[in-house]
């Protein structure tokens, strides 16, 4: 795989998006994986949700708006076995 720098924001903003998207796919399968083998995992994960925060500072920074993605993700993991 050959590794280009983006060259202007909006490649940098397209390259962030697509990592993000490819990450987010692996990580769910893993979980997946991992959840059927052991089920408790979605009860841990569902259980540590109140530690999770939004990185953002300001008037962005909305701590439930992401906890609210993983309990989705949750759900639908849960919705799958």
């Amino acid at each position: 795989m050959t590794e280009q720098t983006p060259s202007t924001d909006s490649d940098r903003i397209i390259d962030a998006r697509r990592r993000e998207m490819a990450i987010e796919h692996l990580l769910f399968g893993t979980i997946r994986f991992v959840a059927q083998r052991h089920p408790e995992l979605l009860d841990e994960l569902d259980g540590s949700l109140d530690h999770l925060w939004d990185k953002a500072h300001g008037d962005a920074r909305d701590d439930e708006a992401v906890r609210d993605i993983a309990r989705r993700f949750i759900k639908s993991l849960r919705a799958e076995r």
